[in-house]
């Protein structure tokens, strides 16, 4: 049997590498998808919020030195309130040495909140240090994921995953019905070669298959351009990894046992791969997703392949493409009431850059 073993799966490799079209959708096609969004959200959080500047004082210069505040000056208050009533700025702060106006846009009532907490906390920190008494209640704050987390740490692992599952249910049930077809199962059940033989061959080639993309896919995300790095408990998604693949191969045998053709087998494989890619969390957090679509997608094994993987990196559970994480406006234990939940885009902290220009601030 081992010889049967060996010649199956030496068959399949082979048939393998020969299809060219195989190829480009096993490798080359998630791979671009990695490709471009690794480079779209390369940048992430480097962005600042920009505000109008009227008038001058510790508070603008703190805002201005924290690297998360952008100003634009105004020579006029009426024309920085015509920026912000048009929609072209979130705010605008006037400021003397001893008093601050802040005007903002309520229509976006994430971004006011933002701007509310950002001013605030500064005016109430130098408040704080003007009266030479130290705070009452110190504050500090830590992020509880891994602190080289990257858009490309999530992105990696979802495409990837989906990959797999594209590779592992197209591959098992096209294989299924292209040898039906051809009748080559009918010979196989003449020789003395035992079906346990002939789903464990074509298993380790989907096995070696994903194995390649892992390692192609892990090997492109290493690079200086993109800068995934492998840390913690990345080990753990090893035995997932195993798991969700048995998965997949089961769902395309499946599909392979119950379609006639290959164009059915597409179809199907189709059917069940495209909304599993959607509703798993593979190119946006299903954490944002109604509750009821939660719970569809816990059906999907590649929901629990992307929560296994994704989850050994860290991920946050709510943002765009899963970077950022969902806050109030705090600042040194300063809440704005009222303030609504706001999404942070900062890769060094907004709040850890701004105290530490009021610090600098206030020092000179």
């Amino acid at each position: 049997m081992k010889g049967a073993f060996k010649s199956l799966s030496v068959a399949m490799v082979k048939g393998f590498v020969r299809d060219k079209a195989t190829l480009f959708f096993t490798f080359v096609f998630p791979l671009m998808f990695l490709v471009v969004f690794g480079l779209l959200f390369r940048d992430a959080g480097a962005e600042k919020l920009k505000l109008g500047a009227v008038g001058d004082g510790p508070v603008l210069a703190a805002l201005e030195q924290s690297g998360a505040v952008e100003l634009e000056r105004f020579d006029s208050l009426d024309a920085g309130v015509q920026k912000v009533r048009d929609g072209d700025l979130p705010g605008l702060v006037e400021a003397t040495d001893t008093k601050v106006d802040l005007r903002f846009a309520a229509s976006d009532q994430a971004q006011a909140g933002l701007v509310r907490g950002i001013v605030a906390g500064v005016t109430q920190e130098l408040n704080i240090r003007a009266t030479g008494q130290p705070p009452r209640f110190e504050f500090t704050a830590a992020q509880v994921e891994d602190a080289s987390l990257k858009p490309i740490q999530y992105l990696t692992p979802g495409i990837l995953s989906w990959g797999i599952a594209v590779t592992a249910v197209f591959g098992a049930a096209l294989t299924m019905v292209n040898w039906r077809r051809k009748q080559v199962l009918r010979r196989l059940r003449l020789a003395p070669v035992t079906p346990t033989t002939v789903l464990s061959s074509r298993l380790s080639v989907t096995i070696g298959v994903a194995i390649a993309q892992a390692i192609v896919f892990v090997g492109v995300a290493l690079l200086p351009v993109f800068g995934l790095r492998l840390s913690g408990t990345w080990w753990m998604s090893i035995p997932v990894f195993l798991s969700g693949i048995l998965a997949f191969f089961a769902i395309g045998m499946l599909i392979g046992a119950f379609t006639k053709t290959e164009e059915a087998a597409t179809g199907a494989a189709n059917i069940v791969v495209l909304p599993m890619a959607f509703l798993s969390g593979t190119f946006f957090p299903i954490d944002a997703a109604p509750p009821w679509l939660q719970t569809v997608s816990k059906v999907f094994p590649l929901r629990h392949m992307n929560d296994g993987t994704i989850g050994r990196r860290g991920r946050p559970r709510r943002a765009p493409l899963g970077c950022g994480e969902r806050v109030r406006p705090v600042f040194r234990g300063v809440e704005v009431d009222g303030a609504p939940p706001v999404t942070l885009w900062a890769r060094d902290g907004v709040w850890a850059r701004l105290h530490r220009a009021v610090l600098s601030e206030t020092a000179a």
